[in-house]
């Protein structure tokens, strides 16, 4: 969840003197000293590839940019028929430089140290390809779906064939599990929960697991609440994340028995330190005590979170093991 990022003062001095955080994700150099910082500072048992969720869209032809002070912007947006049979192939020379990454990663991490790749769901990326930004409430994707589901239903194969292709070769590189990041999943209302982030991701997994059998996938469904289960049982995925909405005594009840869970500490408690973190540990930890668990946010570490308190949570969780 970001591991690597605006809180630690070595990645904020690489990514002044790149330029830009676009320059910075497609540089393998730079992309992979960014990667290893975290696990230098802190000795993470995981390391997270440094990239962004719109690398697919911008190697199926759209112009992707990171301004300064806002959000990625993707041109020409892709909110119709037409525009969206306008995309291209996908270049795989603009994901070139991220398999390189991968590859110096993999070739410098300490033994026993894993290594995770990631890719955004075909509906997050979906929201953004029509949008041609992040927004509030997802309105144009989910107009476009209820108004043209042929539309939809195109970009959506589309985005899941280079999803596949893209994680398949991430984990060629070098990738020992990857993670479905479903930002906007809790937009959708149920039956469109099912059409655009279950069943997507249920192909791109089934295909990954053709592909790759020994590659491990996390799903992470932001926002799903009570559809969770449903996602768990019907889309393949080795393990589940879990956003900090999540109860997770709940979701330790209605989980399929043995399903590996990742989550789910609140990045705010994480940030404000002391009792709220300790509190939030400890209850995750109680939880999750008789079921396989990766500790993590619940979502991206915050810019402004001391480092201090990373090195808390940290020493609290491997303490209680």
């Amino acid at each position: 969840m970001r591991q690597a990022g605006r809180y630690l003062p070595e990645y904020r001095a690489l990514r002044a003197e790149k330029g830009g955080f676009l320059a910075l994700a497609t540089d393998p150099e730079a992309a992979a000293e960014v990667t290893l910082q975290p696990i230098r500072r802190f000795g993470f048992d995981g390391a997270i590839l440094f990239s962004d969720i719109l690398m697919v869209p911008w190697a199926l032809g759209q112009d992707l940019t990171f301004g300064p002070g806002e959000g990625p912007r993707l041109a020409p947006r892709a909110d119709t028929r037409e525009a969206i049979a306008r995309l291209s192939p996908v270049d795989s020379a603009r994901l070139a430089p991220i398999h390189e990454t991968v590859r110096r990663v993999a070739s410098a991490l300490p033994d026993g140290v894993t290594f995770l790749g990631f890719a955004g769901s075909p509906w997050t990326v979906a929201t953004y390809m029509i949008a041609g930004q992040g927004s509030k409430d997802q309105a144009e994707a989910r107009s476009l779906a209820y108004a043209d589901p042929g539309a939809m239903a195109a970009l959506v194969d589309l985005i899941v064939d280079a999803t596949v292709t893209y994680l398949a070769d991430q984990h060629a590189a070098g990738v020992e599990a990857v993670q479905l990041f479903d930002s906007w999943a809790g937009s959708l209302s149920p039956a469109q929960f099912e059409r655009w982030v279950i069943a997507p991701n249920a192909a791109i997994t089934a295909r990954l697991k053709a592909l790759c059998p020994d590659l491990v996938v996390i799903g992470f469904p932001k926002g799903a609440g009570g559809k969770l289960p449903a996602y768990a049982r019907e889309t393949g995925v080795d393990a589940v994340g879990l956003d900090e909405t999540v109860d997770p005594v709940w979701a330790n009840s209605v989980l399929p028995a043995g399903m590996p869970v990742q989550g789910n500490l609140d990045p705010l408690a994480l940030m404000a330190g002391g009792e709220a973190l300790d509190d939030g540990v400890d209850r995750i930890l109680a939880a999750f005590a008789d079921r396989p668990h990766v500790f993590n946010l619940g979502h991206g570490i915050g810019q402004h979170t001391p480092i201090g308190h990373v090195e808390r949570l940290i020493d609290r969780v491997r303490n209680a093991r």
